[in-house]
């Protein structure tokens, strides 16, 4: 067995060609308001799970999806990490993020 830079090689076997990046990498830095949001929904449906009820006491999965919506992606973001793909970076960036708290406000005041 051959070693081809960190790749291990068998005899038989070509080494796979290594994908190609984009030009530009985004470099990530802490986004501090999209963690901060983050960080208060975790707090706020792990304290307070009746937040995410109807006024019937049952569990409103709309709502809830928005709030955990706008917590994966205000963590994802706000930890600095920034997808390369463009469908990724689009659904964990700081305005998805916005975009989801708005709607689990409007389910919220609407419910």
């Amino acid at each position: 067995m051959a070693k081809s830079g960190f790749f291990l090689v068998m005899p038989n076997m070509k080494p796979r060609d290594e994908p190609e990046l984009p030009d530009r990498t985004p470099t990530g830095r802490i986004h501090l308001p999209s963690l901060m949001v983050a960080l208060t929904i975790m707090l706020a449906a792990t304290l307070y799970p009746s937040l995410m009820t109807d006024s019937k006491a049952q569990a409103d999965h709309g709502l809830a999806l928005a709030l955990f919506m706008a917590m994966t992606a205000g963590f994802v973001r706000g930890v600095g990490f920034i997808p390369v793909q463009p469908v990724w970076r689009w659904l964990f960036s700081g305005w998805t993020c916005l975009l989801a708290l708005l709607l689990a406000t409007v389910l919220k005041l609407h419910a």
